[in-house]
C-alpha cells in the first residue's frame, strides 16, 4: 500500500509545484499563465496543451463520464502538434459534445471554485481587488470560468469564447464568433477609452491586451514561483469555501489523471474488500483487516457507561460522510442505530448497522427516536448534511429534547484522490468512493458526556443545548460554527432542497 501512497505524494508535489501560482489565469486569460508556469525551464514550451487540459478534464470527469476524460488524456500526444487554436477546438469538442447546458453550468458554481481559489496568486488577485469595476476578457470557454469569477471575485462582465448550444445541449463547436481575441474584445467593449488597469502574463498573446491599458501588470511566474507572498491561504480567500461538490479530491493535471485512471482497478477491488470485511467480520477482525489494508484510523476518548440501565446514550456526531456511524460504531465495538433522514436504498442494505429513516415532522422522529433509545444506543448527526470543509453546519435542536445522557463525538476524514460524498451524484456510490482511496482517514474523538446540569433536564432549552455541543465539537476539531443549514449546502451545490424530483427526466432545461 505505501508504493502508490509515494506515488499519490509525488504526483500531489507535482501539481502544487505547476498550479500553485497560475489559477488567477480563470480571472485572466487563464491558459495563457499556466503554459508559462508549467515548465521549470525560463524558456517556454512550443504548445501549452497540458495545462489546457487541466479544466477540461475537471469538466469531463464531473460533467461527462470516465470514459469522454479518457479520450481527452489519450487525446495529449496529438493535441501538441496543432496549433493552439486548433487544440482549443479539440478539447473543447471532447470536453463539451453532448453535454447539458444544465449539467455544466452546476460543475461552474459548484466544482471548479475549490480548484481556482486553492490556487489563486494572491498577488495578482490584490491587484484585481483593488480596482473598481472589473472586466475579464479570456479566449477559453465564458462558461468554465464565468461563476466562479462573478460570484468570488466579484466581476462585472466576463467576455469570453462562446460556444455553439443546439436546444439544452453543447454542441462542442465555438460560435459563429470563434475564438475570442483579447486586444479586439477589449476595443469593442470599451471603444476609445482605456481601462485604467491590466493585468496579464509576459506571453506575446498578452502584449498587446497590455498596451491598450494605462497601466499594465505582469504577473512573473518566476519572480512568484516560490515566494509564500504569491500563495493565498484559506483565511484571505475573498469568500469562505464551506460547500463544493465533485468527486476528485486532487488536482487532475495529465500526470495525475493518469495514475488515478491505472490506480482505478485496484482501486475498486480495495474498495469492494474494505466494504465486505466492514459487513461480514466482526468489530476486531473488520478493525484489524481496515487498518491492515491502509485505513489510517485515528480514536480518542473512552467508552462512555450508561447511568440509565433502561435508555440508551445518544451519540451526536459531526457529519463527514455517510460512514460515520459504522465507524464509531466498529471503534466502540458494538452495536448502533443510526437514523437519516435520507439514504440511498445501496447504501441502507450494505450498512453493517441498523439504520432508520426519518420523515422530517418533528413529532413522528421524536417518538421514533424516543423508541429507538430505550431499545439501545442512538447515533444522530444533527447537521442532516455533509460537509467537506472545516466548518460545522447548524445543529437541528430535536436531539436535545429526547435524551439526558448525550455524548458528542467529534469526527473527521482525509481523502487524497476521492471524495466519499456528492450533493448532485449517486449517492450510492459514495461509500465506494471512499474506501477507493489508497489511505482514507477517520479521526474520531470521543469527549465527555455532556453535564445534566447543561441538558434539557438541567433547564436549558433545546437550541441552547445544541448550539452548546455544536461549539464544543467546533473547539475539538479547530472548525468553525456556521447557522448554515442542508437547505442552503443544496440550493448552492445542487439548485434544489434536497428532495429528490420524480420527474427530472421530464424537462432537460
Amino acid at each position: 500500500m505505501m508504493f502508490p501512497m509515494v506515488l499519490l505524494r509525488l504526483a500531489d508535489w507535482i501539481l502544487y509545484q505547476l498550479l500553485a501560482n497560475s489559477c488567477y489565469r480563470a480571472a485572466r486569460k487563464m491558459q495563457s499563465y499556466w503554459f508559462h508556469l508549467g515548465y521549470l525551464s525560463s524558456k517556454p514550451p512550443p504548445q501549452p496543451s497540458s495545462f489546457l487540459v487541466l479544466p477540461n478534464v475537471i469538466w469531463s470527469l464531473e460533467g461527462g463520464s470516465i470514459f469522454r476524460a479518457i479520450l481527452l488524456l489519450l487525446s495529449c500526444p496529438v493535441l501538441w502538434i496543432l496549433d493552439y487554436e486548433l487544440e482549443l477546438k479539440v478539447m473543447t469538442f471532447i470536453t463539451f459534445c453532448g453535454l447539458k447546458i444544465k449539467d455544466m453550468e452546476s460543475v461552474s458554481r459548484a466544482v471548479l471554485p475549490k480548484f481556482y481559489l486553492e490556487n489563486l496568486n494572491l498577488q495578482a488577485y490584490e491587484a484585481l481587488a483593488s480596482a473598481g469595476s472589473k472586466v475579464v476578457f479570456t479566449n477559453v470557454p465564458r462558461v468554465m470560468v464565468e461563476g466562479f469569477l462573478k460570484e468570488y471575485l466579484s466581476v462585472g462582465d466576463v467576455i469570453g469564447t462562446e460556444l455553439h448550444t443546439v436546444g439544452c445541449y453543447f454542441s462542442g463547436l465555438f460560435s459563429a464568433s470563434g475564438l475570442l481575441m483579447k486586444h479586439r474584445a477589449l476595443k469593442d467593449y470599451f471603444g476609445d477609452k482605456k481601462p485604467d488597469i491590466g493585468i496579464g502574463s509576459s506571453s506575446v498573446n498578452d502584449h498587446l491586451f497590455l498596451s491598450l491599458c494605462k497601466e499594465a501588470y505582469v504577473v512573473n511566474n518566476e519572480d512568484g514561483k516560490n515566494s509564500p507572498n504569491s500563495v493565498m491561504t484559506r483565511d484571505k480567500y475573498p469568500k469562505p469555501l464551506i460547500f463544493h461538490d465533485g468527486r476528485l479530491a486532487f488536482l487532475p493535471t495529465p500526470s495525475a489523471t493518469l495514475f488515478m485512471f491505472m490506480w482505478l482497478p485496484i482501486g475498486i477491488l480495495l474498495g469492494i474488500y474494505r466494504i465486505l470485511v466492514g459487513i461480514f467480520l466482526p468489530y476486531e477482525w473488520a478493525l484489524i483487516l481496515g487498518i491492515w489494508s491502509g485505513i489510517d484510523l485515528h480514536v480518542k476518548g473512552c467508552i462512555p457507561e450508561r447511568s440509565e440501565p433502561k435508555k440508551g446514550v445518544l451519540y451526536v456526531c459531526t457529519h463527514r460522510t455517510l460512514l460515520d456511524p459504522v465507524f464509531l460504531s466498529t471503534c466502540l465495538a458494538k452495536p448502533l442505530t443510526a437514523v437519516t433522514y435520507s439514504l440511498s436504498k445501496v447504501s441502507e442494505f450494505i450498512a453493517p448497522i441498523r439504520t432508520v429513516r426519518l420523515t422530517r415532522d418533528r413529532k413522528k422522529d421524536g417518538d421514533t427516536m424516543q423508541r429507538l433509545l430505550r431499545e439501545g444506543d442512538l447515533v444522530v448527526c444533527p447537521e442532516g448534511t455533509t460537509c467537506r470543509e472545516p466548518y460545522l453546519l447548524r445543529f437541528s435542536s430535536l436531539f436535545a429534547e429526547l435524551a439526558d445522557e448525550i455524548v458528542p463525538v467529534a469526527m473527521n476524514t482525509h481523502v487524497t484522490m476521492f471524495y466519499g460524498t456528492t450533493a448532485s451524484g449517486l449517492k450510492c456510490l459514495d461509500p465506494i468512493f471512499f474506501f477507493m482511496n489508497p489511505r482514507p482517514s477517520y479521526y474520531i474523538q470521543i469527549l465527555e458526556k455532556v453535564p445534566k446540569e447543561l441538558t434539557c433536564a438541567g433547564g436549558k432549552s433545546s437550541c441552547e443545548v445544541a448550539n452548546y455541543i455544536q461549539k464544543q465539537l467546533g473547539d475539538a476539531l479547530g472548525f468553525e460554527c456556521t447557522t448554515l443549514t442542508r437547505r442552503d449546502k443544496y440550493m448552492m451545490l445542487a439548485g434544489n432542497e434536497g428532495i429528490v424530483q420524480q420527474d427530472k427526466w421530464k424537462n432537460c432545461s
